[in-house]
């Protein structure tokens, strides 16, 4: 889930508790039917003596690294918390929720994230525990409840130790294994006004069903007892710890300095540092009082020459256009293309555009005209990758993407598919400031739904903060999609952009990176496969 933070990926340490999980699955590939798929892979890829020469070199970071930023979380605090509605970004404590007796119309136990045997296992136990003389409970009338196994070895596993059964007993709605409901494929989507939980890990406006449904994320335990009971609820096993005050994070390690404990070499480079700092005053210091207290100014020196980037044979010198402004961070993948027509193979260049940003503003559609360029918030194109929010965009025929920041992902993404975009942050906070400053999320699009945190309070029960804009109240109805009467120019040989603010107005310019010739090449040549084929002479 990185992406969901504009990540490009992350690694994390080997620790045992790694190492007996892979054990486990080494032991249990060896000896149970059941963990075996069809033609024996598992027992291959799950052995012990792979696993002897993964531990033998320990992945893990250099003790002398240095990073941007370092956040801590103790998570013997944490509580049991539910994410949405229809955002990763929004997370609520599940019992402020229980408070609300928000009513279930569906809930999901599918996908490969958290469908495993051992999932289905916990959900498993919610009726259990509530079954009188041996008898499971069966789940409301008016809820559905979908099952589905990450794999049909986690199926098989499940099947052998009673737990499919037993939410089969209760009610449960078994699916085949694969991309189902999680995607908004198939059998069990949210329809207009209904509630889902899910223990999937994304709940986009629309992503599973509706654009005008509510879904929630939680744990299979949530979703079984949220089930059982018919409303977002858990099964009661948590007990707050005595003296709870709250989630203890934040910024740094997190290690109180009474307790902490310096490594020698780092306390030899505290005293460097502190030496260098001194030595660096006192030059200074010695500077100044050798310097006269009189002098002539000097000349302004010659501006250097303006340095050009180098442009490629069928690449753009320039790119202009009006821009149309979707006021709304972490627009997301699915918000761009939604999901239940990805794995639809037939869908015309035609048809892409016509559902380009759907699940974000239906009103796009008619708004956006072929050559407009396309300004959003930030951490544009989190989310799912998916190569059709890129290739829908050309479709529409926008020729640029500009935004505050773009997901790291998307931004691949449209390398690959010949879809060029730039970040200006400075723009969305002149377009802010000028048609409306509040910083919305596109999950605002629904009227009475919640909106993502902005104050600081807020933002401690936000999963991930991107940087954003200035924010203010919002005044008047949200406008998701607009034409501004603005233009921007790239000028992508002089790494700038200008931008006009409508007629007669503002005129101004910004220097942006400057954009390689391996990139220049691959858009150039129509995106990366075309590349690759033109390479090897296809």
């Amino acid at each position: 889930m990185t992406t969901e933070w504009g990540a490009l990926s992350a690694i994390f340490p080997q620790d045992t508790l790694l190492e007996r999980w892979l054990r486990f699955k080494a032991t249990e590939a060896a000896l149970f039917k059941a963990s075996q798929l069809a033609d024996g892979t598992t027992a291959h890829r799950f052995n012990h003596p792979r696993i002897d020469s993964l531990i033998d070199v320990r992945l893990a970071a250099d003790p002398n690294a240095t990073y941007a930023k370092t956040l801590h979380l103790d998570l013997s605090t944490v509580t049991p918390y539910v994410s949405g509605p229809n955002s990763v970004k929004v997370a609520t404590p599940l019992s402020e929720l229980e408070a609300q007796s928000l009513k279930v119309d569906k809930a999901y136990l599918v996908s490969c994230t958290n469908s495993r045997a051992s999932d289905l296992a916990a959900a498993a136990k919610v009726f259990k525990e509530k079954a009188v003389d041996g008898k499971v409970p069966k789940i409301p009338e008016h809820v559905k409840f979908y099952i589905a196994a990450a794999s049909i070895p986690e199926q098989r596993a499940a099947e052998e130790q009673g737990d499919w059964q037993t939410l089969l007993d209760a009610g449960a709605i078994a699916l085949p294994s694969g991309c189902g409901p999680c995607i908004g494929l198939g059998t069990g989507l949210l329809e207009p006004g209904e509630i889902g939980i899910s223990a999937s890990n994304r709940n986009f406006k629309g992503r599973m069903g509706s654009t005008e449904a509510k879904a929630y994320l939680a744990s299979p335990e949530v979703v079984a007892a949220s089930a059982l009971n018919g409303k977002i609820s858990g099964p009661g096993w948590y007990e707050k710890p005595a003296g709870w005050t709250g989630v203890i994070r934040g910024e740094g390690d997190g290690i109180r300095d009474e307790d902490r404990m310096i490594r020698i070499e780092d306390a030899l480079q505290q005293i460097i540092d502190e030496a260098d700092a001194l030595a660096a005053e006192g030059e200074k210091t010695l500077t100044l009082s050798s310097s006269p207290t009189t002098s002539t100014p000097k000349a302004p020196t010659q501006q250097s020459e303006e340095q050009l980037a180098s442009i490629l044979p069928g690449f753009p010198e320039q790119i202009s256009g009006e821009i149309v402004f979707c006021d709304a961070d972490n627009i997301n993948t699915d918000g761009i293309y939604p999901g239940k027509y990805t794995y639809q193979d037939n869908v015309s260049r035609t048809t892409m555009a016509e559902v380009c940003m759907e699940n974000y503003d239906k009103a796009f559609r008619d708004i956006a005209k072929a050559g407009d360029i396309l300004v959003a918030g930030f951490n544009f194109g989190t989310g799912s990758s998916r190569e059709q929010a890129a290739t829908a965009l050309l479709a529409k025929e926008i020729p640029l993407v500009v935004a505050g920041s773009f997901g790291n992902i998307f931004s691949r993404n449209s390398i690959n598919n010949a879809l060029m975009g730039v970040e200006v942050p400075r723009l969305i906070e002149r377009l802010r400031k000028t048609f409306g400053a509040e910083t919305t999320t596109q999950k605002a699009a629904i009227k009475g739904e919640v909106t993502e945190p902005s104050s600081s309070k807020d933002r401690r029960e936000s999963s991930t903060s991107p940087p954003s804009g200035p924010t203010a109240m919002p005044q008047g109805e949200k406008v998701l999609t607009r034409r501004t009467g603005w233009t921007l120019t790239w000028d992508v040989r002089r790494s700038k952009v200008v931008v006009k603010e409508g007629e007669g107005g503002e005129v101004w310019e910004q220097k942006v990176g400057e954009l390689s010739e391996s990139v220049q090449d691959i858009i150039a040549k129509g995106g990366l496969e075309k590349w690759v084929k033109a390479s090897i002479g296809v």
